[in-house]
């Protein structure tokens, strides 16, 4: 790493250890760490999984298909969307699987006591977790894909105690919001890829357009992640 990115693991290290998320290991397992810059330019701490996740049983609990999801908001006039805060962190992991997340780095070997992302089974994991919590008002006023919550309604009226009803469920079982990227009491919102209002669902045209400028695939890998992108819009 670069003497930059040294800095930045030390930075968020400490930042992971103070808030309860890893502690230190004498795991056999370790897994190297790298850096991805996200799009305001900061830098996100990865954990390579590959290996683990070549091993690991997957869970079979199924994602739901994105237009089964967008199926359910005909006749919707208000939307407001809640993302939950780092929300793979907020789910703790069994202590008996803690030691297969450990990690190496140049200060240390260290484990995660909560989801780590990176993990092939933690979006089915979180899934079954949020359907489980919200499963009373699936498909009636909220619809969740992992960590992404949209709640919808015919009326203001109605979308009041709609909203009262998922913030209080996401206090009781002490799941967090992200304030800076929850909206409230929309006519139109984008949501997974789309922009949904009473008018119906379309294709989010910032989507549309990455795709449009897509560089021709060179390798399976990107050939993959192009279809991921086209999946998204093909039932439209």
């Amino acid at each position: 790493m670069a003497p930059s990115e040294l800095k930045e693991l030390k930075k968020q290290l400490e930042e992971l250890l103070d808030k309860g998320f890893i502690r230190p290991s004498i795991s056999p397992w370790g897994a190297p760490v790298l850096f991805v810059k996200k799009k305001d330019g900061s830098m996100r701490l990865c954990i390579d999984y590959r290996q683990l996740n070549r091993i690991t049983i997957k869970n079979k609990y199924p994602l739901p298909r994105i237009d089964d999801l967008l199926d359910q908001l005909k006749g919707a006039t208000v939307f407001s969307k809640i993302d939950l805060r780092s929300g793979y962190w907020q789910l703790r992991i069994e202590e008996g699987s803690i030691s297969k997340t450990a990690f190496r780095t140049r200060y240390g070997h260290y484990e995660f006591v909560v989801m780590p992302f990176g993990l092939t089974n933690a979006p089915a994991a979180f899934m079954s977790l949020m359907n489980k919590t919200l499963q009373p008002f699936l498909d009636q006023f909220v619809i969740v894909f992992i960590d992404d919550i949209l709640i919808y309604s015919r009326s203001p009226e109605e979308h009041e105690q709609h909203l009262r009803t998922v913030l209080q469920i996401l206090r009781e079982k002490q799941l967090y919001a992200k304030f800076s990227k929850c909206e409230f009491w929309m006519e139109e919102i984008a949501f997974l890829g789309h922009v949904v209002s009473k008018e119906g669902v379309q294709p989010d045209p910032a989507k549309v357009r990455a795709i449009l400028g897509w560089e021709p695939p060179k390798n399976v890998s990107e050939v993959r992640s192009f279809l991921d992108w086209l999946a998204i819009i093909e039932d439209l």
